[in-house]
């Protein structure tokens, strides 16, 4: 692998960090395609055809493993004082970081976490009363919001930050669109928490979205309505006092995740996968146009909109809509009835059945949008693929749309699962993988892609859709979550339910990070 090694000095380069032949100081992407469609450098192409790094191969270990130019620094992990008296969540899944005054090296960070699991060994034991073990996993699930900085050379949580903040299954939060005090959500505008965070997206204006996906089992165990949630919140991280808000007009199933961008005409456009077997593909369109002069008041658009499903066998996007589709009139009565069962309402339109639609994300040199499925093993699909949509005149807008298979996990591939995916500005795609942990390194289909990891997929060239590894997580984890500081220089990914099959907490599986039990953490990596 020798012929793929790069200094960092290059790969700095590579990620677009002060070069003025390949991004500029000042224009950035835009100079990027540019600079490549004009042939600019001998040096751009090269790394364009390559990944930039020495590819690692496949760890078991109990460890987070990089190639050994780069860094890790472990930011915060679950139980950490994160400030104002707040612990750091479960489960940590998705990523976003947010500038502090533009900068790269101070920021805020939100970061979800997802569900319990077998993380209940170490929170409470048989004799804890049931309502308190309910109230323990509540406040362990949702979000949190952390103030991080680059000092001395390392990542570091910043103690006693006013911007400390943890969003919980117990948090107070408002609806919005179609199904706000509709019968079908017992007529409330209020709803009580939010759960099952996987992953989500940042919007245009600075906040970040954070979608529910599995929800059933725990709104069931604890007594909660479940039509109150399968549903994209948005959580302004710069506003500690802020109302998290539920958009119902995006639909109600689970949410992997939820990528913005704008049509030709400037109108909103998100992209959603709904994580499970046979289930669908999404996008919704805002009625009115973004106005950046709004800010924050944007989020109006996600409240009036047409929510889409993708029928592949025809490349057209479905409205689901009682106006447009004539077919919902028969089985629902309000718009609202739609949306909160959205998945009824894309079958009865069409929509084509996918294995596992999870992470979808935007490549931001073309517009072009991919879609991991992960597997569907009903199928025989144990490896997944990852999708490629164009939309019909390159307008995410477009009611058409052509699609094709850009990469196969499997054996021939090196990977397996894919998962969150993460474009950096060059329109490489970084892409974890999801193998179950009680097939990861025990199941014959498995057992050669070791733990899960981060791989590089180069999109363009000689070597697209090849895939190399960057990263192996501990035993028993997911990489999850994976976000870039805007000057690409620092790579966080959390790091998700290490030691998941540990049935005695005496004696778990993985010791990650700090040698005793398992923690679910975040971690910032750099190069040295």
């Amino acid at each position: 692998m020798a012929e793929n090694h790069i200094t960092r000095r290059e790969f700095m380069k590579f990620v677009g960090v002060g070069t003025a032949a390949l991004v500029g100081a000042t224009t950035g992407l835009e100079q990027v395609a540019q600079a490549a469609e004009k042939g600019a450098t001998d040096a751009f192409k090269k790394m364009a055809h390559r990944p930039p790094f020495r590819p690692i191969s496949p760890s078991d270990q109990d460890k987070l493993v990089l190639p050994k130019e780069f860094r890790q620094d472990l930011i915060a992990a679950w139980g950490d004082d994160i400030g104002n008296g707040e612990k750091f969540g479960y489960n940590c899944d998705l990523t976003v970081y947010f500038p502090i005054n533009g900068s790269s090296k101070h920021g805020l960070l939100w970061v979800n976490h997802e569900y319990i699991g077998t993380g209940a060994l170490f929170m409470y034991d048989a004799d804890t009363p049931e309502a308190e073990k309910h109230a323990i996993e509540q406040y362990n699930v949702g979000g949190s919001v952390i103030e991080i900085k680059l000092s001395d050379g390392k990542w570091r949580l910043v103690k006693g930050s006013r911007y400390a903040r943890r969003i919980t299954a117990n948090t107070m939060m408002e609806l919005t669109g179609p199904a706000r005090g509709d019968a079908v959500v017992g007529g409330v505008h209020k709803v009580k928490g939010t759960f099952a965070n996987c992953s989500g997206g940042r919007t245009l204006w600075d906040t970040v979205l954070t979608c529910e996906e599995n929800f059933e089992e725990d709104a069931k165990r604890w007594g909660r309505n479940d039509t109150h949630y399968g549903w994209v919140v948005e959580v302004d991280p710069f506003d500690p006092s802020s109302t998290p808000q539920k958009h119902t007009a995006l639909g109600r199933f689970s949410h992997e995740n939820a990528a913005m961008t704008l049509s030709k005409d400037g109108r909103l456009v998100v992209y959603m996968g709904d994580d499970s077997n046979d289930q669908y593909f999404y996008k919704y369109v805002s009625k009115k146009k973004y106005q950046p002069s709004r800010g924050k008041d944007n989020r109006y658009l996600l409240s009036e909109g047409t929510l889409y499903v993708a029928n592949l066998a025809d490349g057209k996007w479905m409205p689901l809509d009682l106006e447009q589709s004539p077919a919902l009139k028969a089985k629902f009565k309000t718009q609202g009835e739609v949306l909160v069962h959205t998945r009824d309402a894309a079958k009865l339109v069409g929509a084509t059945p996918l294995d596992r639609p999870e992470d979808v994300e935007i490549n931001p040199r073309d517009g072009s949008v991919y879609l991991a499925l992960t597997n569907n093993t009903n199928h025989g699909n144990f490896h997944g693929q990852i999708l490629r949509l164009i939309e019909d005149g390159d307008d995410a807008a477009a009611k058409r749309f052509v699609f094709e298979v850009f990469a196969v996990g499997g054996r021939q591939s090196g990977f397996s699962c894919p998962d969150n995916l993460l474009f950096d500005k060059q329109g490489n795609l970084w892409v974890c993988t999801d193998i179950s942990s009680g097939k990861m390194n025990k199941d014959n289909t498995y057992e050669s892609f070791k733990n899960n990891g981060l791989f590089f997929i180069v999109t363009q060239g000689r070597q697209a859709g090849e895939a190399f590894q960057f990263a192996s997580g501990p035993r028993e984890a997911e990489m999850t979550g994976p976000d870039f500081t805007p000057d690409q220089r620092t790579l966080f990914i959390a790091v998700q339910h290490p030691g998941e099959e540990t049935k005695d907490p005496k004696n778990p599986t993985s010791h990650w990070p700090y040698g005793d039990i398992p923690r679910p953490a975040v971690v910032a990596i750099r190069g040295f």
